[in-house]
């Protein structure tokens, strides 16, 4: 049985920045959205995580994917 296979050149893992922002307590929840909003729509971030600690802290663990722009030569 002949099989023919094509393969793809291996592409790069997505390499990443990371942002940690940690809330108080006594954040609310509309204060901690409008942060994370503007923080992924002027800075093009993503939540990468977020944990929620006994004492009302949250840690939010924000990511974006870097650039890499490769030069063009003439």
């Amino acid at each position: 049985m002949d099989s023919t296979r094509t393969t793809q050149a291996p592409r790069p893992a997505a390499q990443y920045e990371y942002r940690t922002i940690t809330m108080p307590r006594g954040t609310s929840r509309s204060e901690a959205r409008q942060l994370l909003t503007e923080h992924a729509e002027y800075g093009r971030w993503e939540l990468a995580r977020v944990r929620l600690y006994l004492g009302g802290a949250r840690q939010v663990q924000l990511r974006r994917r870097i650039m890499r722009v490769e030069r063009s030569t003439y």
